[in-house]
C-alpha cells in the first residue's frame, strides 16, 4: 500500500533494530484520511470472506479496525486490556504478551458480542511475534466463532509472527511488510526481493 509506505518513510522513526515508532499517524496521533484508506484496503482484501465482526485490541488497533468495520458494514469489537467495572461477568479472557511494552496483559471481551456463527476479521496495527493476534484468535474460538483472517497494518517480517500464524492455519494479510530496521533504515520486503 503505497500511501502507507510513504507515510512510514516520511514520519516513521527507527528506534534500534526492532522498534519502529509511528506515533505521528497510527499509535498516538492518528491520520484519519490514512485510516480511512487502510480500512478500505482491508475491506477490499477480505470482501469475499463473509465477515460478520471485526475484532481488535485496544488501543492502537481501534482506528484501523473501526474504519474496516465501517467499510464492511459490520460491528467492531475491541478487547480491553484494562479491567472495567461494567465488564465482569460472561467474559472471554486471554493473556497476551506485548513485545513493545514488554508486559503481559489479560484481555477481555464480553461473550454477548461474539457468537458461534460469526466470521471474525482480526485487525491490528503491528505484527511482531504474533502474541496479540493469537490472543484474539483464542478469544474468537472460545465461543466457536471462525477466524476468517488477520489484517495487519505494519508487519515486521524479520520477526516470526506472520510465519507462526500462517503455520497455525490463519490467513495473514499485511498492508506493509518491513524486512529490516537495521542501521536506522526501514527496508520493505519488496525492496529486498528487488535486490535479489
Amino acid at each position: 500500500m503505497k500511501l502507507l509506505k510513504d507515510k512510514v518513510m516520511a514520519e516513521g522513526i527507527v528506534l534500534g533494530d526492532q522498534v519502529l515508532k509511528v506515533d505521528s499517524f497510527l499509535n498516538h496521533q492518528m491520520d484519519p484520511v490514512l485510516m480511512r484508506e487502510v480500512g478500505g484496503e482491508f475491506a477490499r482484501r477480505f470482501a469475499s470472506e463473509g465477515i460478520t465482526k471485526v475484532l481488535t485490541i485496544e488501543s492502537s488497533g481501534i482506528a484501523p479496525a473501526i474504519m474496516t468495520s465501517l467499510e464492511l458494514g459490520v460491528p467492531m469489537i475491541f478487547a480491553r486490556k484494562h479491567k472495567s467495572l461494567t465488564l465482569k461477568e460472561d467474559i472471554l479472557v486471554e493473556k497476551v504478551y506485548s513485545f513493545t511494552k514488554r508486559e503481559t496483559n489479560e484481555i477481555t471481551v464480553s461473550k454477548k458480542f461474539l457468537h458461534p456463527n460469526d466470521r471474525v476479521l482480526i485487525i491490528d496495527d503491528f505484527l511482531a511475534n504474533g502474541e496479540a493476534a493469537f490472543g484474539l484468535t483464542r478469544i474468537a474460538e472460545q465461543v466457536g466463532a471462525s477466524v476468517a483472517g488477520i489484517g495487519i497494518v505494519i508487519e515486521k517480517s524479520f520477526q516470526p509472527g506472520a510465519r507462526l500464524l500462517e503455520e497455525a492455519g490463519y490467513r495473514v494479510d499485511s498492508l506493509v511488510r518491513i524486512a529490516s530496521l537495521e542501521n536506522g533504515t526501514v527496508t520493505f520486503v519488496e525492496e529486498v526481493h528487488e535486490q535479489l
